[in-house]
């Protein structure tokens, strides 16, 4: 059985508020990383920053599909992301009614040979973040 991570979230706000929500640096730090440096567009490298500063990790975009797909890479150390050195992030956005349906799934795991350690901080890190999308989504779509 291999390693990923899977949610599904229903977020009161359209997919188009939660596509901007999952993309733009200023509303990702909002529930997520300390701070974002990224452009949402295939083949872009971007940064997010945890712990203060302390950690800083980079990404490239893989898919920028709005409203309904934002893909990327992250996790790795050599200059170009690959499926067996780096995790892929997916979010995808199903209209639902006036809401959307978020689902969320990490994997590469086991191609990238990372350990039960990295897996279960992942695991960890998703539980924590995930649930604040939504609320934070939901006053966002609000906003004029």
């Amino acid at each position: 059985m291999s390693r990923s991570i899977e949610r599904e979230l229903r977020v009161e706000a359209t997919p188009e508020v939660v596509y901007e929500v999952i993309t733009s640096p200023e509303h990702l730090k909002e529930w997520w990383p300390d701070d974002a440096d990224l452009t949402a567009v295939p083949g872009t490298t971007g940064t997010l920053t945890f712990q203060g500063g302390a950690k800083v990790v980079t990404l490239t975009v893989v898919e920028a599909d709005p409203p309904t797909r934002f893909s990327f890479r992250w996790d790795y150390e050599d200059a170009v992301p690959t499926p067996e050195n780096s995790l892929l992030v997916t979010f995808d956005l199903v209209a639902d009614g006036a809401g959307t349906l978020l689902r969320f799934a990490e994997t590469g795991y086991d191609e990238a040979a990372k350990s039960d350690e990295v897996y279960q901080d992942h695991v960890s890190g998703w539980s924590y973040f995930l649930p604040r999308l939504a609320p934070y989504a939901e006053r966002a779509g609000l906003r004029p």
